[in-house]
């Protein structure tokens, strides 16, 4: 599913994995069994990165396989009016698609519960992706979800190597949710068998706990996952904004403090807009004084996104984005 929306760059980034909606509860604090509604917003992290991309201006595109539904036609839809052409999109009649619900606790943070077995974006094989899309790709992004079974499995990998044969920059954020994984054993084994392919790694600081298995939340823990091939480690603190790791420099940014409401799809948020400035000029990321400049146009994107229930449907404009960072200043 390509997206666009008067790019402001040329490099197409494109987006791997799940579409699906998340149920939100209609007041924070409360279990499932206690909520007295739910709003139902687009979310699934792959396809937040390729609309938060495409919301400021990026070129992106979302491959991915939907169910023939009513929901898999609405998601369809979404992608549709953030300027995108059904190019990527696979259907499937014999599953459901994906749903989740989401409860939101007092702070925003969530709780998962996910139906999903098997829904359609478990489906998608190898021959089903649209490999065009994927060769033109200037960025490559994806996350775990889709290595749980297969087939998706082996057309995440075939997505993979197809990228890095065109000479993409392969962009990973595992997005652990381990209510979805056999065990907790299983996702750590499979979310490291292709750590060594990213060229950018994103983790939560819930998420560098779970891969080290350490408490601490600092630069020995965080470069505990560095590889050779690494060209960006990037860890994302919530409010405290985030800490970044290259080759020859490592830092961190601050955060911005807004009203919190949910805190669904604010990496995503974060990460499109990053992979959004640095397609079309990678030294970006060699270069600190323009690395932290956008890494706090990422921050804000993430905070902005924290302000409303859902993930698509609050992840911001660049004029948005603009009016945080000018008000910080």
């Amino acid at each position: 599913m390509a997206v666009t929306n008067g790019s402001s760059s040329n490099g197409l980034i494109v987006s791997f994995g799940e579409m699906l909606i998340d149920f939100v509860p209609t007041v924070s604090g409360v279990s499932l069994a206690e909520a007295p509604g739910f709003l139902k917003a687009p979310g699934g992290a792959p396809a937040n990165v390729a609309i938060a991309v495409a919301r400021l201006g990026g070129k992106a595109a979302f491959v991915g396989k939907l169910g023939d539904d009513e929901f898999g036609h609405m998601l369809a839809g979404i992608l549709k009016q953030n300027k995108g052409a059904r190019t990527a999109l696979a259907f499937v009649t014999l599953a459901i698609h994906a749903l989740a619900f989401v409860t939101l606790r007092a702070d925003g943070e969530r709780e998962f519960m996910f139906y999903r077995n098997p829904s359609a974006d478990m489906l998608l094989t190898p021959d089903e992706l649209n490999n065009n899309i994927i060769y033109i790709a200037k960025v490559f992004h994806y996350g775990s979800i889709s290595l749980i079974v297969e087939p998706c499995r082996s057309a995440h990998l075939k997505a993979m190597e197809v990228a890095k044969a065109a000479g993409a920059l392969l962009s990973y954020d595992p997005n652990l949710r381990l209510p979805l994984w056999p065990s907790a054993e299983y996702a750590k084994e499979q979310i490291m068998s292709i750590w060594n392919k990213a060229d950018v790694i994103k983790v939560s600081d819930n998420e560098l706990e779970f891969l080290t298995g350490s408490n601490k939340i600092d630069d020995e823990s965080a470069l505990s996952l560095w590889h050779p091939n690494l060209k960006l480690l990037l860890v994302t603190l919530g409010e405290k904004g985030c800490r970044y790791y290259t080759k020859n420099f490592r830092g961190s940014v601050d955060g911005y403090h807004v009203n919190t409401v949910d805190t669904t799809g604010a990496g995503d948020s974060f990460v499109g807009s990053l992979l959004g400035k640095i397609v079309d000029d990678h030294a970006i990321i060699q270069d600190e004084a323009r690395l932290k400049e956008v890494l706090k146009y990422a921050c804000a994107c993430g905070a902005i996104t924290t302000t409303k229930k859902g993930a698509i449907p609050a992840l911001p404009t660049h004029s948005e984005v603009l009016s945080v960072l000018n008000g910080a200043k």
